[in-house]
């Protein structure tokens, strides 16, 4: 699928109706259409991880983070992700229109029309974040770029619709942030970045597999082969388990490769990371739809709180 073309193919019955539905839309509305386009929620969630990143790393080499330089790559980061949100919204619009959790999304309703607007937003934004990654230093530039290649082109446009492994090789984009981030300040990368992008892909299968497995007929009717879809239940849960197992130990490691993290830091680890170990068992040995949303709630907090606790221990 084309980034620019719509796809060949008929509209489906009162689908041109849908495009058209919004003739004289307010404009506050339309603003409302673009800011749901772009996932503000996901773009804080993976912008925070960038920001403790950059924290973490001046806190570590003992650097003074000037404001100019924080808010240049608070900046970027929140382009990027935006702009992989808008552009993965477009290539994802015809599946988003047969799923009752993604059917009023602005492109399947046509709050945002022509489609392609968002893949001249997308494309603006991307070219924003490039820009000042590039301008700050080579790394830094190398991390934007793998996670925008990752997100739009790896998963995307290939991997979300042929293969059950989609979300484990598409999650790496989710954490480029924080590499992103550490490279700004410091132009270089270090364990304690790569354990604590580690936790942002370790994180992502547990907290996307269990959505997929409350929505199991959403991902069916809609021909994307999440792993919990196209599997059996006990074998998609043993994934799950396995990843948000290794969570624990890749987060109580973290303190070994920086002083940052403290006693406060591995005591919320301990907090939070035990419980979602032992739901992720509980859901194996007893598999239920209520119990794999309930560890979809329970993870969905689970990377603020930890990044956080990290936050704040290197602040103190």
């Amino acid at each position: 699928m084309g980034f620019i073309d719509e796809p060949t193919r008929w509209p489906a019955p009162g689908e041109l109706a849908r495009s058209r539905a919004h003739p004289d839309q307010p404009w506050w509305d339309t603003l409302l259409a673009y800011g749901q386009l772009l996932k503000p929620r996901m773009v804080a969630l993976l912008v925070f991880t960038a920001a403790v990143g950059m924290v973490v790393a001046a806190a570590s080499f003992g650097m003074s983070l000037s404001p100019t330089t924080y808010i240049a790559g608070i900046i970027a980061i929140t382009a990027g992700t935006a702009g992989c949100n808008a552009l993965t919204g477009y290539i994802d619009r015809d599946i988003d229109r047969l799923m009752g959790r993604t059917r009023e999304r602005p492109l399947c309703t046509g709050r945002i029309s022509p489609a392609y607007r968002a893949v001249v937003l997308g494309a603006a934004l991307l070219g924003v974040s490039l820009v000042l990654s590039g301008l700050r230093n080579p790394l830094a530039l190398a991390f934007m770029s793998i996670g925008i290649l990752d997100n739009v082109v790896v998963y995307s446009l290939w991997l979300k619709r042929t293969t059950r492994w989609n979300i484990v090789l598409g999650g790496i984009s989710g954490g480029m942030p924080v590499a992103f981030g550490w490279a700004f300040v410091t132009g270089s990368i270090g364990l304690a970045a790569i354990l604590l992008a580690a936790l942002v892909v370790l994180w992502t299968p547990t907290h996307i597999w269990s959505l997929a497995l409350r929505y199991r007929d959403d991902y069916a009717r809609a021909g994307v082969p999440m792993l919990p879809v196209v599997t059996s239940e006990k074998t998609a849960l043993r994934c799950m388990v396995a990843t948000g197992a290794l969570l624990v130990p890749f987060s109580l490691a973290l303190p070994w490769a920086t002083p940052v993290a403290g006693l406060g830091y591995l005591v919320v680890c301990v907090v939070f990371g035990v419980p979602l170990v032992a739901m992720s068992i509980w859901l194996w040995l007893r598999p239920t739809p209520a119990g794999a949303w309930t560890l979809f709630k329970f993870s969905s907090p689970y990377l603020a709180v930890v990044f956080l606790a990290l936050l704040v221990s290197a602040l103190w």
